[in-house]
């Protein structure tokens, strides 16, 4: 897909001003950032309204932008059922997660996993949250200067460098206001993109929306299937089942959703914050899907020719660079833009707050807090570099199906997270001995599953790490992750059964804190 006459002078300058404005906001506020409260916490200062588009900008990041109209594109709506569980499990656990997170931690989400479990359970936490989000980071990095480059002909390793130094500079000099404030520019920004994009899609084919919708529909384009109840494929119920535990681990263990708790004024409007996120997600999600499933019956309609070796996740910017105006053109990338980095730079600022308060203030117990500002802006850098290489890496690697590279990713990083939040809350005679019992039987499924079923070697050719026979895992690699919390929770409740340790502190449970509302009712 080569540069055409549609990247004019008024769009590339559209999306120069873009990354100008986004650096602006970065300068703006690192005026205001003197110590480590306001770098990572905004001194509590941050309106709901705000932090709950930030959330929105946070969650739809270049991979939503492109991989979800790839998605949509090749197959039906089946991989946006993940998203579609985050507000049932949202409604029930929001009411009494961010107060206890609120009142529990400082900054670091895995400070109550020690509270709850110890030490060893605080940064087996982290370090899965910090390989979650490199890999994440570097898959964003990757997706935009991929697009970029077949757009406007810069080379992507170029494109990598550009945008990362940008979000690095502008994440190291703001803080995490300056990251709120861009999130909230760039979410109004992504969602005009989207709907233009949809617009243009609907209404230029002959026939309109309907005939838009019955192409899908004839081609199986629409739905959420199959329902079978199957783990082996990619079926409703793995990416059901695979959501749920998605859900529960990005709002109740995902520093970069928690931190925002932290930043809110009050319990009421972190609550409220996190439910606007959310409820403004889900429909952004289901919009870039429906991109996809647009595409394809526009040109199935219209019969404009594409490119023979297309992929998939090329489609909606080839679309974007062909068939969209002066003007609109620029404003969609600079929407693209705009997804990747403000899910960037929060990434960048949460994982410099989990090294700052997980290991730096261990390791140096008496540094000032004018060292640990210091140190959490070197943070950000490195771990901007380190996300950079990973982007380095999938351009030597390549990448096919990138959604579904994420989706595997999560399940394996995941680490049974989900699992322990679940038994740490709901449990009160989890203790931390049994939970011992429970990662080590989660870590060892993990293992198993994925040396078991990964292949290796030239096409045609392939064979399995670890070949075991009819003891393989052969079930859908996604449900690693479900799997893996499932084992956790099961053997770390019984592990604290018959390894009594002491007592639990109920205040970190969901006993706690309905005995602590109802003294509030009383009072």
């Amino acid at each position: 897909m080569n540069p055409t006459p549609n990247i004019h002078f008024l769009d590339y300058f559209i999306m120069f001003l873009t990354l100008v404005v986004s650096l602006g906001v970065g300068f703006w506020f690192s005026k205001r950032q003197k110590d480590t409260n306001n770098y990572f916490k905004a001194a509590g200062s941050i309106p709901s309204w705000a932090i709950g588009i930030s959330i929105l900008a946070t969650l739809i990041s270049s991979i939503t932008f492109l991989a979800y109209p790839g998605e949509g594109y090749t197959s039906n709506w089946i991989r946006l059922v993940q998203g579609l569980m985050v507000p049932i499990v949202l409604v029930a656990i929001v009411g009494f997660v961010v107060p206890l997170f609120r009142h529990v931690i400082q900054l670091s989400t895995y400070e109550y996993f020690e509270k709850r479990f110890g030490k060893f359970a605080r940064f087996y936490t982290s370090i899965s949250f910090i390989l979650t989000h490199f890999s994440k980071m570097g898959t964003v990095f990757f997706l935009i200067s991929l697009a970029l480059s077949k757009m406007i002909g810069l080379d992507t390793v170029t494109i990598i460098w550009i945008i990362g130094a940008a979000v690095i500079l502008l994440t190291m000099l703001g803080g995490i206001e300056a990251v709120i404030w861009l999130d909230v520019i760039q979410g109004f920004l992504l969602i005009i993109g989207g709907v233009i994009a949809l617009g243009i899609l609907l209404f230029t084919p002959e026939g309109g929306p309907m005939e838009v919708w019955r192409v899908a529909m004839a081609n199986d384009r629409i739905g959420f299937g199959p329902f079978d109840w199957d783990f082996v494929h990619l079926t409703f119920w793995v990416m059901a089942l695979n959501g749920v535990f998605y859900a529960i681990q990005k709002y109740g263990t995902d520093q970069t959703i928690v931190q925002r708790y932290l930043t809110a004024k009050t319990d009421k409007a972190a609550i409220k914050a996190s439910l606007i996120g959310v409820l403004l997600s889900v429909p952004v999600w289901a919009m870039f899907m429906f991109i996809g499933t647009a595409l394809f019956s526009y040109y199935k309609i219209t019969g404009a020719p594409l490119p023979a070796d297309i992929e998939a996740d090329a489609v909606f910017p080839y679309f974007i660079l062909t068939k969209l105006p002066v003007g609109i053109v620029g404003l969609i990338l600079s929407a693209l833009m705009a997804a990747a980095i403000s899910s960037l730079d929060s990434d960048l600022n949460c994982l410099s707050a989990i090294l700052m308060e997980d290991y730096y203030k261990r390791i140096f117990p008496k540094s000032t807090d004018k060292q640990q500002l210091m140190m959490g802006r070197l943070f950000i850098v490195l771990a901007g570099l380190g996300a950079i290489a990973v982007a380095l890496f999938y351009v030597n690697a390549g990448s096919e199906g990138v959604l579904g590279i994420i989706f595997t990713l999560y399940a394996i990083f995941s680490g049974g997270i989900a699992g322990m939040f679940l038994l740490g809350i709901f449990s009160t005679r989890a203790n931390k001995q049994g939970l011992y019992w429970g990662i080590g039987a989660s870590i060892l499924f993990t293992a198993w599953a994925l040396l078991t079923s990964t292949p290796i070697g030239m096409e045609g050719k392939k064979t399995i790490l670890l070949d075991l026979g009819n003891f393989n895992y052969t079930q859908h690699k996604y449900m690693i992750g479900v799997y893996s919390h499932v084992v956790l929770i099961v053997v770390g409740y019984v592990g604290s059964l018959c390894c009594k340790g002491g007592s639990t502190d109920i205040s970190l449970t969901w006993v706690g804190w309905k005995q602590r509302q109802k003294q509030l009712n009383k009072a």
